[in-house]
C-alpha cells in the first residue's frame, strides 16, 4: 500500500497504525482533539475514567510495542500481580490467580506512550484533522475529506483530501461511517444494541502506604444479587501514576453515582474493606468526581453486509462497544489489531474488501459481547434480546462464578474468561462445571 489514512488518533486508531506501518508506505491519523498533557479531549468524555488493561491486553500491547510494559512501569505505571490483585464477590475476597498480571495506570498516560511510539514510526504521520467523508470510485474506496484545525476549531466543511489505499474507521462510539455509507449508496452494517443504562464516576487520591501489597480491588455483586449497596456496592480502585488511586463507582438506573464528593466517599465506605480504607486515609485529588453514562452495548456487524466497499475497514468502539464495567474495550482493541495483522499475513489484500479481517474481528467481538450481555441481561431492568443458549450461559457462568470464590482451578478458568485468553464457552466445559459443583461444599470462612 501507498497511503493508510486512519479516522481517530486514540487507543483503537493508534493500535491500527502500529500494525498497518508494517504494510504502507505511509499511514497518516486524523486526530481531531488537540491532545495536550492529560491526553484529555471534548471527543472522548469518558478517557478520565478508570480503565483496565486486561492480561490479554497486556499480552497484545508488549507484541506490537516491544518494551513497552517497562517503560509504563520506569514512569510510574504500577504492575499487580497475583495476591496484589484482589477481587470480591459479594462482599467475600476470591482466592487469588498467581500469574495474573494487570497494568495500572490512567487511559491518557497510556495512550500518550503509544502515541510516542507510534509517531517515531518513519511512515507515520499525526494531523490534528477531522474526517468529514469518504471519497468512494465505483466499489473502492480512495480516500478521506477533512477539515483542518483553525484556531482549535474545525471547518464545517471539508477543506482538504488524503486519497488512500486504505481507510480505517476509529473514530469511536460516535462514528458517522454507517451514515457515510448510506450517503453514497451502501448498505449501513446491522447495529446490534443493549440497553445497560449504566452509570460510573471515577474520582482520583492521594496514595501513600496504607494499602501495603495491594494494587488493584474489584468488588462484584454475585449472581443472586443486583447493584444494590444491601448486598455489596460495585467499584473498583487501581494504583496508577503519580502515587494516586483511581477509584471507580458503577450503578445502574436510579443507583447511578453523583459528581456529590461525599456521596461518592459515603458509597466507597459500603464497599469492600481497600475502597473503604482509601476512604478513610486518603484525600481526594481536588475534591473532583467525574461522572459518565453508558446507555447501551452495541455492536456494528459489518461481516454480515452483503457487499462492501473495498479498502475500508472498522476497529475499537467504532465496531463494538460493550458494557464498560467489564474493562474489555482497550483489551478488545488489540485483539482487533491482531485480527488486523492475520488478515494481512495470510494474504488479504487491503485494497480488496476487508471480509477476511471482518470475520475475525467479528470472533473476538462476538466474545467479548457474549460475556458482557450474559451478565447483563442477569440484571432486572435489561430486558433482551435473549441470545441462543443464554439460559445455559447464565446458569454455567453463575455456578463457575460462585465456585471460584473458593477453587483456585476455577477460579483460574474463570480468570482467563475474564482476562480474554480463553472463550466464555470454556465456563460450560462439563469438568469444570464438575469441580464447580464440588467447590459448593467448600464453606465460607
Amino acid at each position: 500500500m501507498r497511503r493508510v489514512v486512519v479516522m481517530g488518533g486514540s487507543f483503537a486508531g493508534l493500535m491500527a497504525a502500529r500494525v498497518l506501518s508494517d504494510h504502507a508506505d505511509e499511514v497518516v491519523i486524523l486526530e481531531q482533539d488537540e491532545i495536550s498533557e492529560n491526553g484529555l479531549g471534548p471527543g472522548a468524555p469518558h478517557r478520565a475514567q478508570l480503565h483496565a488493561l486486561l492480561a490479554m491486553g497486556h499480552m497484545q500491547l508488549e507484541r506490537w510495542f516491544p518494551g513497552i510494559v517497562k517503560e509504563l512501569i520506569a514512569d510510574g505505571a504500577q504492575l499487580g500481580t497475583g495476591t496484589a490483585i484482589q477481587f470480591y464477590v459479594d462482599n467475600i475476597l476470591k482466592v487469588p490467580v498467581p500469574d495474573t498480571e494487570m497494568i495500572g495506570a490512567t487511559r491518557p498516560f497510556i495512550e500518550a506512550h503509544l502515541r510516542s511510539r507510534v509517531a517515531a514510526l518513519p511512515n507515520v504521520e499525526l494531523r490534528t484533522a477531522q474526517a468529514r467523508d469518504l471519497i468512494i470510485s465505483g466499489d473502492q474506496v480512495r480516500g478521506v475529506r477533512f477539515s483542518s484545525a483553525s484556531d482549535g476549531r474545525h471547518s464545517a466543511t471539508p477543506d482538504g483530501e488524503l486519497a488512500a489505499d486504505l481507510v480505517v474507521d476509529a473514530m469511536g462510539r460516535s462514528s458517522r461511517l454507517s451514515s457515510w455509507l448510506e450517503h453514497h449508496g451502501w448498505e449501513q452494517p446491522p447495529l446490534h444494541r443493549l440497553r445497560v443504562d449504566l452509570g460510573y464516576a471515577t474520582a482520583f487520591f492521594q496514595r501513600g502506604d496504607e494499602l501495603p501489597g495491594t494494587q488493584m480491588a474489584q468488588a462484584t455483586p454475585g449472581p443472586a444479587s443486583s447493584y444494590r449497596p444491601a448486598i455489596t456496592e460495585p467499584g473498583a480502585l487501581t494504583a496508577v501514576e503519580g502515587n494516586r488511586w483511581s477509584v471507580v463507582l458503577a450503578g445502574y438506573t436510579d443507583y447511578r453515582p453523583s459528581r456529590d464528593p461525599e456521596q461518592f466517599l459515603t458509597r466507597m465506605r459500603r464497599c469492600v474493606p481497600p475502597l473503604q480504607e482509601v476512604a478513610n486515609q486518603c484525600a481526594m485529588v481536588d475534591n473532583e468526581v467525574k461522572t459518565y453514562h453508558f446507555r447501551e452495548s452495541i455492536k456494528r456487524d459489518f461481516a454480515s453486509l452483503g457487499r462492501l466497499p473495498r479498502g475500508l475497514m472498522a476497529i475499537g468502539d467504532a465496531l463494538a462497544s460493550v458494557n464498560p464495567i467489564y474493562g474489555q474495550g482497550l483489551t478488545l482493541a488489540t485483539l482487533q489489531a491482531s485480527c488486523l495483522s492475520a488478515h494481512l499475513q495470510t494474504g488479504g489484500r487491503p485494497q480488496d474488501s476487508m471480509w477476511g479481517y471482518f470475520r475475525r474481528a467479528r470472533a473476538v467481538v462476538d466474545a467479548a459481547w457474549q460475556l458482557s450481555s450474559t451478565a447483563d441481561l442477569a440484571q432486572p431492568h435489561v430486558t433482551g434480546p435473549y441470545p441462543p443458549g443464554y439460559r445455559l450461559l447464565r446458569w454455567a457462568g453463575d455456578k463457575v462464578m460462585v465456585a471460584s470464590i473458593f477453587d483456585p482451578v476455577v477460579n483460574q478458568a474463570f480468570m482467563d474468561v475474564l482476562h480474554m485468553k480463553a472463550h466464555p464457552r470454556t465456563l460450560t466445559n462439563p469438568r469444570l462445571l464438575k469441580r464447580a459443583a464440588r467447590a459448593f461444599a467448600i464453606p465460607a470462612a
